[in-house]
């Protein structure tokens, strides 16, 4: 957990920055690029991602540990309002040939549904308008590789980004790496719990969850339980909630009252758990711009009631030492008796572990990633 004690002492570690400027992270290298302000006046501080385009931002050899992530990328253009769900990121430890870090750039960033939100967690922030930040501490031994994938169906310009890192003697041995994969049920099956994560081999601790549920039915949704099958548990798990909001720390439903009686849904931000996120307005086209004389706006806003929500198992990691599944219920109540639920449900798991790890299934392709 992050917390200034120690924060006084002296490390033997070598502190680099890799971005546009200094794409290598180099000594002494930042800020060189010449603009019409002058020589060494922000000349590139952004990089354009072509269509079907791959490109690595940041190839570091170690050892090393990467310590903050910042990006923002435009969340539109002409020809789609999905950005954020269109551009993959990926991180790469050790020369491996498959990532250990596979997700949609905004889900990583608990940023769902392909539109912006504000995130106020530990290791996660967002702050206006679209600056998205992690502070997941990232150690590898030989080499981080970064990439992100532009798979929307246009040129990108202004993708911004900064990648802060250390370079150290050696590791301590009982280091382990960083992980993160994204999934999604576009229609979840009766009785058929959703899968958060499957398949990781290996020891290790999860430590976070990002959940967007897209809601197809009536009534309240989070009824369901989260459950962590842990060490070769096979019908039933060690660890499970007693619902889904309980598990993200609210309670009710996150309900309030107004002073009219009128019943709200309550957003938070804490540290280790929130619910940033609700609506039921599509916001994605406000500012979209085509060559249609009639904005697409024009058709209206209505959107599914959309909900997303955090949990950081920072004070409390799940520990496993050969396997770990994590699946959730889906599950509602319509005020009279709990139902079994259909709805479009997304998430990224997060978690350290000994490499090598697990091959994750292949990522869903654009089609079937644009939010409902």
């Amino acid at each position: 957990m992050l917390d200034l004690q120690g924060i006084e002492n002296i490390k033997d570690e070598e502190s680099h920055s890799i971005n546009p400027e200094n794409p290598y992270g180099k000594k002494g290298q930042g800020a060189t690029t010449d603009s019409y302000l002058g020589k060494s006046r922000k000349g590139r501080a952004a990089v354009s991602l072509k269509e079907g385009e791959t490109l690595t931002i940041a190839e570091i050899h170690g050892p090393g540990t990467i310590k903050h992530i910042w990006m923002t990328i435009a969340e539109a253009t002409p020809k789609g309002s999905f950005v954020l769900r269109d551009v993959v990121l990926r991180i790469y430890w050790d020369d491996e040939e498959y990532p250990s870090i596979e997700s949609p750039i905004g889900d990583f960033f608990c940023n769902g549904f392909g539109t912006r939100c504000d995130i106020n967690s530990l290791p996660i922030v967002v702050n206006p308008t679209g600056g998205m930040n992690c502070y997941f501490p990232m150690p590898f031994n030989k080499k981080a590789k970064i990439t992100v994938t532009n798979e929307h169906p246009n040129k990108i310009d202004g993708f911004f980004y900064n990648i802060d890192y250390v370079l150290q003697p050696e590791l301590p041995e009982n280091v382990s790496y960083f992980h993160a994969k994204w999934n999604r049920q576009k229609t979840t099956q009766l009785q058929n719990d959703y899968t958060i994560i499957d398949n990781i081999k290996g020891v290790g601790h999860y430590i976070g969850t990002f959940l967007e549920v897209t809601a197809l039915e009536r009534y309240w949704w989070g009824e369901g339980e989260f459950k962590f099958f842990i060490d070769g548990d096979s019908e039933f798990p060690s660890i499970t909630s007693t619902g889904t909001e309980d598990y993200f720390g609210g309670a009710w439903a996150f309900h309030k009252k107004d002073k009219r009686g009128r019943i709200y849904v309550q957003p938070y931000n804490t540290p280790f758990m929130g619910y940033p996120f609700f609506s039921k307005e599509d916001h994605t086209r406000d500012d979209f711009q085509t060559e249609d004389a009639m904005p697409l706006h024009g058709f209206g806003n209505d959107a599914l009631p959309m909900h997303g929500l955090y949990r950081w198992h920072l004070p409390d990691p799940i520990r496993f030492k050969s396997d770990l599944r994590v699946t959730l219920q889906q599950i509602g109540n319509d005020d009279i008796k709990l139902f079994e639920r259909s709805d479009d449900v997304a998430s990224v798991a997060y978690w350290y572990q000994k490499e090598p790890h697990q091959t994750f299934s292949p990522l869903l392709p654009r089609e079937n990633r644009i939010p409902r």
